[in-house]
C-alpha cells in the first residue's frame, strides 16, 4: 500500500532541536525506498515514527486509505500491521526456525508456513535453533516471520550490518526478489550506498539541513 507523510514534526523533548520539521514523504505501493544519511540524522527515528513506536510526533501518516495518525487520532503500534526487521533479527533463541515464524502468524496455517520456508529458502533449517544458523539464515528467518503477518508495510533497519561481506551480495538479491514478489511497500534504512543502489527504486538522503 502507498505510504504518505505530510508535515511531520518531531523532537525528543520540547527543548531540543527538531529532528523533523515540516517533513513530507511519499512511497508508492510496492516500491522500495532506501534512506541514507549519517548517524544521528533521523533515519531510524523515521522508522520508529512510522511504526508507531514514537507517540509524540506531529503530522499526518497514511498507509493506503488508512490514517495512522493526524492531529486528533493515533493508531498504536500493535494495530498498524507493519513489519519490522531489526539489525539483530530479534529471534527467540529457545524456539526453532518454524516456531519463530509461526509467532508472526495471526492464526496457525501449515500451508503458509511451508510457503514462507520455501520463499526464503530455509525449509531444510526449520527444526534448527537460531544459534545453529549463519547470519544470512537468521536474516531469512526474521524476514519470513515478518512476512507471516502479511504486513501492509515493511520497515528494515540496517539489515546487512551484522553479516559477513561475502554474503551480502547474495542476500541483497534474495531480499529484493522476495519483496518484489510479495509487492510490499518497503523502507530500508542503510549507511551503505551499495545497498541503496542495488535494492531501491528511489533513494532519500537525510541530513540535518534537508529535514527542515
Amino acid at each position: 500500500m502507498k505510504l504518505s507523510i505530510e508535515n511531520l514534526n518531531f523532537s525528543y523533548n520540547p527543548k531540543s532541536k527538531k529532528i523533523f520539521d515540516g517533513f513530507n514523504l511519499s512511497v508508492e505501493e510496492g516500491e522500495i525506498l532506501a534512506v541514507l544519511g549519517n548517524s544521528g540524522c533521523g533515519k531510524s527515528t523515521l522508522l520508529r515514527i512510522i511504526s508507531g513506536l514514537e507517540e509524540n510526533a506531529q503530522g499526518i501518516i497514511r498507509v493506503g486509505n488508512t490514517i495512522f495518525q493526524d492531529s486528533s487520532f493515533f493508531v498504536p503500534v500493535e494495530k498498524r500491521n507493519i513489519g519490522f526487521v531489526f539489525q539483530d533479527y530479534a529471534l527467540f533463541p529457545y524456539m526453532t526456525v518454524e516456531q519463530n515464524i509461526k509467532l508472526g502468524m495471526k492464526k496457525p496455517c501449515p500451508e503458509q508456513l511451508h510457503q514462507l520456508l520455501e520463499l526464503t529458502r530455509i525449509e531444510e533449517l526449520k527444526k534448527r535453533y537460531p544459534h545453529e544458523l549463519s547470519g544470512g539464515q537468521q536474516q531469512r528467518t526474521a524476514l519470513a516471520r515478518t512476512l507471516a503477518s502479511k504486513p501492509t508495510l515493511l520497515l528494515m533497519d540496517e539489515p546487512f550490518s551484522n553479516l559477513d561481506t561475502n554474503l551480502v551480495d547474495e542476500l541483497r538479491r534474495d531480499l529484493k526478489q522476495i519483496i518484489k514478489s510479495q509487492k510490499i511497500t518497503t523502507i530500508l534504512v542503510t549507511h551503505d550506498r551499495d545497498d541503496a543502489d542495488f535494492l531501491a527504486d528511489k533513494v532519500l538522503e537525510l541530513s540535518s539541513s534537508n529535514l527542515q
